[in-house]
Formats: C-alpha cells, sequence, structure tokens
C-alpha cells in the first residue's frame, strides 16, 4: 500500500522504515487538518498521530483522494471523528498497547523531579548557584496517592507508589484491579479520592464524564498542597480552573506532559516564535510547574513496538485479514491507559 504519514519527525522515520512490511513509505512533515489534507490524495492509506486532527471535513477529503485506511500509530482516538470515518467507508486502527512501562516510568520521574525540586536544582547549578534554600522536598514514603484510571498505565503507577516507595495508594476506575486489591490498594469514588489524598495521578480516557475532572470544585475540595501529575490526557485538568489554585496555593505542584490546547504547541521547535497561548505561559512562570512536551512514550521500546503494531495493521489490511486493532465507530472517545 502507498501510506503517507503525516506530521513525521526523524524517530518516526527510522523506527517505521525499520519496521516497514513491503509498503510505500512517504513521510510528510505537516500535521495533518483541513490545510494539509489534500497531501493524502492518491494514497490508500494515511498514518497519523495524537495532534493529527481527523474531523469529518477533513476525513471527507481523504476519501474523496482515494483513502481506505486510517492508521493511527498512538492508543488514543478522540481526535477522529469515528462516525464520520464509518459513513465514509473508512477504516480506522490503532496501537492499543506499545509500553505502559514507558509511560509509567516517565509519570514517577515527573513526580520525583517536581516533589524534589530537580528541574530548578539542575538550572541553578548551571549557573554555578550551589545554594540549597528553596529546594527543600518531601519523602513520597508515607504520603496518600490517588491514581485516577488503573488500566496498564495507572495500575503500574500505583503499584510502584505503593510497594517501590511504601505510599498509601488510593484508586478510582470503572473496573478495580484485583492484583492491586490484593496489595492493600483502596478504591474511592473520583470525589472521595481527591479530598483524601497528597498526590494525584491521572491516567483514565477522555470522555464526555472525565473531560476538565481536575476542575475548580475538585481543586476546592481538595487537600491544601495537592500535587497534580498528568501524562494522559491535556483536557482532564481545567487550565484556567489549575491556574487559579497555584495563585491560591491551594495546588502545591503540578507535572504536566500534556496540555489541553497542546496541538498547537508541543513536537514542534518554537522557540523563535512568539506564543499566543497566554494561560499556557502563565502556567510556565510558577516555579512549582513542570511542563514536558510529551514525551512520556519516547522511549526506544516503545517506538520499535508503535511502528511495529502500525506496520502489521497496515498489512493485515492490505492482505484482507482480521483486524485485531480496528476501532469500532461506536467506541468511546478515548481508551483508558
Amino acid at each position: 500500500m502507498r501510506i503517507a504519514i503525516f506530521g513525521t519527525k526523524g524517530y518516526d522515520r527510522h523506527f517505521l522504515s525499520a519496521a516497514n512490511q513491503g509498503h510505500e513509505l512517504h513521510f510528510l512533515e505537516p500535521r495533518l487538518d483541513a490545510d494539509t489534507a489534500s497531501l493524502g490524495e492518491g494514497f490508500e492509506g494515511v498514518c497519523v498521530f495524537v495532534n493529527d486532527r481527523l474531523d469529518a471535513a477533513v476525513l471527507a477529503k481523504l476519501a474523496v483522494g482515494g483513502t481506505r485506511l486510517i492508521a493511527l500509530r498512538c492508543a488514543g482516538y478522540n481526535n477522529v471523528d469515528l462516525v464520520a470515518a464509518a459513513e465514509l467507508g473508512l477504516t480506522v486502527v490503532r496501537v492499543p498497547a506499545y509500553s505502559p512501562h514507558a509511560v509509567a516510568e516517565f509519570t514517577v520521574a515527573l513526580l520525583m523531579a517536581l516533589d524534589r525540586r530537580i528541574h530548578r536544582a539542575w538550572a541553578r547549578v548551571r549557573e554555578n548557584n550551589f545554594a540549597l534554600d528553596g529546594l527543600i522536598g518531601r519523602n513520597l514514603h508515607g504520603r496518600v496517592a490517588g491514581v485516577i484510571g488503573t488500566g496498564r498505565i495507572g495500575a503500574l503507577v500505583a503499584r510502584t507508589l505503593k510497594l517501590g516507595f511504601g505510599c498509601e495508594v488510593l484508586a478510582s476506575d470503572v473496573a478495580q484491579d484485583p492484583e492491586l486489591l490484593a496489595m492493600g490498594v483502596r478504591y474511592v469514588p473520583p470525589r472521595d479520592l481527591l479530598e483524601q489524598v497528597d498526590i494525584v495521578s491521572l491516567h483514565c480516557p477522555l470522555t464526555p464524564d472525565t473531560r476538565h475532572i481536575i476542575n475548580a470544585d475538585a481543586i476546592g475540595r481538595a487537600r491544601d498542597g495537592l500535587v497534580i501529575v498528568n501524562t494522559s490526557r491535556g483536557a482532564l485538568i481545567d487550565t484556567q480552573a489549575l491556574v487559579a489554585g497555584l495563585k491560591s496555593r491551594k495546588i502545591g505542584g503540578v507535572a504536566l506532559d500534556v496540555y489541553e490546547q497542546e496541538a498547537d504547541l508541543f513536537f514542534e521547535d518554537l522557540s523563535n516564535e512568539i506564543i499566543e497561548d497566554d494561560l499556557f505561559q502563565r502556567l510556565l512562570t510558577f516555579p512549582n510547574v513542570l511542563v514536558t512536551g510529551h514525551q512520556a512514550f519516547l522511549t526506544e521500546e516503545a517506538l520499535a513496538s508503535i511502528a511495529e503494531t502500525t506496520m502489521t495493521n497496515i498489512s493485515d489490511f492490505a492482505a484482507g485479514r482480521p483486524l485485531a486493532n480496528r476501532v469500532d465507530p461506536q467506541a468511546a472517545i478515548a481508551p483508558r491507559g
């Protein structure tokens, strides 16, 4: 098949080429949206990532141009209009799991860096400032941590916090993990969880019910000094409410690898540009905020797994084989982490 791969970086080219199973791959730097959809004309399949936009208008342009397959090289599919895809006869496949350890490990790394002020210490030392004032952190041991969403990633984070650091762990999910229950993790509703924890890590899907699950009301009910970590979906957090919570000092720290308006920012070098997102820029001014650009998945193992599954999905479609990773048009907005 001829495949147009949108939004590619050097690592995409390397790993997808290495995993290629005889397909004609065309790597395109622009992201897929209404302005770039014409680049997909003549390609039977397009391969996209988390911040490509596949609304009804974009999908219609692709279908007219001959596209039959949408291959997501990611787990989430909240950026795809699945109903429109089905109406247009487009098949959507994804990578349901690649390396949950990659995201889980990065989550804990972010928490540690934030809680022990490692990012601030690193910046000081580069300027030959070795003073320790303002760098006092807290032990994780003995603190109460909450994990919202205990799919593959969330379960690993809960297990690490419980067994590795000796935290008391509360969890919230529609399905309880028996292994977590056996090790003493307690499941409670999200509302109760936020009122009892010192730290909350988000690993749930983005659905109408979870959108802005961290909002002004939730922050108001939380313990003073709550630390929030999000490596899942940016829109789980109401950023305006987050900034207000930081200003009031109700929130003690925030570590983010995702942001609800990240599509206009992440994965690009904007160091010479003026960022027009005032809310994001305000967020970066707080000393107790640590932001990374959606890199939790970025390990050699995860990239290799993503590429292999993506190429297998394309080969199965081309050969008319059953599609194990096909996205059901009636599926929820996004899968569990």
